[in-house]
């Protein structure tokens, strides 16, 4: 999205007075706009620790400042992508730069459309919800789930962003960091070493084979082969990407002991 000058807004004009909000935990939050006096211009401020999470805002009303600040110190450039609900429905999204709003996305925009966005140096990242006008109570949610990727990509692209390093080789140093740092690793013939969530799953009962799908991109141009792969990778909003996918036997005789997991 290329904004205009009408997509920038001094905070000064909506910012009057900051109220914090006590959250959930330190990586999600879920809250009621219903909370505030009916006329008040108050603005809702949350404040998350983690690298990822979940905002929920039911009967959004004025507006809601969300500020992330996880402990990145050691990272130079910070993306942030963040995933509407699909039920988003209620507020348009802003991101906070320098004292201005760069609006992100509207109320009417593609619902689950991941956006990124890059902040620098020092730059605390905060997003800035601003319901719409509503003429009853019905319920309405907003809400996303966030992610900060410590990379130095500079596109809005989710894809562009998080998959630049994808297509390639991985060299023994690379798999071996994989397989100890990434958060899925699956052996082709149903075996799963460890996942964060829940995108593997066994047949009824928790018996059979391991089944769950992997995404990679079409001009990665993966395909099937004889024999067994160790596939890792990572998970984004609860999808699995591929990373590096060695035959099993190459990455044996890189790491003889091999991972250790449920069979």
């Amino acid at each position: 999205m290329s904004p205009t000058s009408s997509d920038y807004v001094r905070l000064s004009s909506l910012l009057l007075v900051w109220t914090a909000t006590c959250a959930a935990d330190l990586c999600n939050w879920r809250g009621s706009g219903l909370v505030r006096e009916p006329h008040s211009r108050t603005v809702q401020q949350v404040r998350l620790r983690c690298t990822e999470g979940a905002v929920e805002w039911v009967y959004p009303s004025q507006a809601l400042r969300v500020v992330l600040e996880p402990n990145l110190s050691s990272t130079r450039h910070t993306t942030i992508c963040i995933k509407p609900f699909r039920s988003f429905r209620g507020a348009s999204v802003y991101i906070e730069r320098a004292g201005e709003l760069n609006l992100l996305m509207t109320e009417g925009g593609r619902p689950e459309q991941v956006h990124c966005f890059r902040t620098e140096g020092r730059q605390t990242p905060a997003i800035f919800l601003q319901a719409s006008p509503q003429r009853d109570i019905s319920r309405r949610t907003v809400g996303f789930r966030y992610e900060l990727l410590g990379n130095q990509s500079t596109s809005p692209d989710f894809r562009d962003t998080v998959l630049q390093a994808l297509c390639r080789p991985c060299n023994d140093m690379e798999l071996l960091l994989a397989v100890c740092s990434n958060v899925a690793g699956v052996r082709f013939r149903g075996r799963v070493y460890r996942q964060r969530s829940g995108v593997f799953e066994r047949g009824a009962r928790g018996r059979g084979a391991w089944r769950g799908p992997i995404r990679t991109l079409l001009q990665c141009q993966a395909r099937a082969g004889p024999g067994d792969f160790l596939f890792t990778g990572t998970e984004h909003f609860g999808e699995a990407w591929l990373g590096c996918a060695p035959r099993y036997k190459d990455f044996l005789s890189v790491y003889p002991s091999g991972p250790a997991g449920p069979a």
